[in-house]
């Protein structure tokens, strides 16, 4: 703090390097939301208009269309139920590995890590297969399935992270008085832990809400996501910036406010518990 008021400049200089990095990060955003209530014709305007009479248009044909209730409504129930699976599948995980670590527990984390280093696309082809032979292709099932497999191994290790910062002695001593498994959870683990299954689970939701590769090999019209009603906007004609920017403003606004409202817990999640 003394260093800045000596060099009142350097302070200075922090500020306007922020706002110039904020300014670029937001600036595809805020223009895409311009975009969204241009015109066509004003959408490819050379040079590109600032100021504009703004219209609706776009998100009415966008609605008329595509049913944007339709695809919202499948990118929320795939979101929420594969977030609720991966939680319910992840936290038994973590908690063996955290209470009771093997000699290769370490190794198994690591593996499970590595397989998100993996690109998607060298999996397409047998899950694609799968999910065909079973039934489940364009189905929300199948969308739910994948989205928690793809999801769980971030999930268990940052569960994991959470769990291993609880002394093993608090569970020795419920168990000394007579706990079950079950009163253990509920009683002991869940209130130690809330704070972490809420950064896990809001993670996995914006990640589950925001996938898009495998909702758009796996699905159409039926089960499509909001990735899906994007994608359609581009044709062989070219792409129809107006209505793209609406549909993308409609796919992502509902997340957004949500991220907005839940910022504390994504950091945490993002940075594995390190945050408090």
């Amino acid at each position: 703090m003394t260093h800045a008021k000596s060099f009142p400049w350097l302070h200075w200089l922090r500020t306007v390097v922020a706002w110039l990095v904020t300014l670029l990060l937001f600036f595809p955003l805020g223009w895409l939301v311009l975009t969204a209530f241009k015109t066509e014709l004003q959408a490819i305007s050379v040079p590109p208009l600032v100021l504009f009479t703004p219209t609706l248009e776009n998100f009415q044909i966008v609605q008329e269309r595509s049913d944007y209730m339709l695809y919202a409504t499948n990118s929320l129930i795939t979101s929420v139920a594969s977030t609720i699976l991966g939680l319910l599948l992840a936290f038994p995980a973590a908690y063996a590995m955290a209470f009771f670590k093997g000699k290769y527990t370490k190794d198994i984390l690591m593996w499970m890590l590595s397989t998100k280093m993996m690109p998607a696309v060298g999996a397409l082809v047998p899950v694609y297969v799968m999910a065909q032979t079973s039934g489940l292709l364009d189905t929300r099932t199948g969308l739910v399935i994948v989205f928690t497999l793809s999801n769980l191994p971030i999930m268990v290790w940052m569960l994991y992270s959470y769990l291993k910062e609880i002394p093993n002695e608090i569970l020795e001593a419920s168990r000394m008085d007579g706990a079950t498994l079950w009163s253990e959870f509920r009683y002991v683990l869940l209130p130690l832990t809330m704070g972490g299954l809420a950064s896990t689970g809001l993670l996995t939701l914006v990640l589950s809400w925001n996938e898009a590769f495998w909702s758009l090999n796996l699905s159409a019209a039926k089960a499509g996501t909001l990735a899906t009603l994007i994608a359609s906007y581009s044709s062989p004609e070219g792409l129809f910036w107006a209505k793209l920017s609406a549909a993308s403003f409609m796919a992502i606004g509902p997340i957004v406010v949500f991220g907005w409202f839940s910022q504390k817990q994504l950091v945490q999640g993002l940075t594995f518990g390190a945050v408090k």
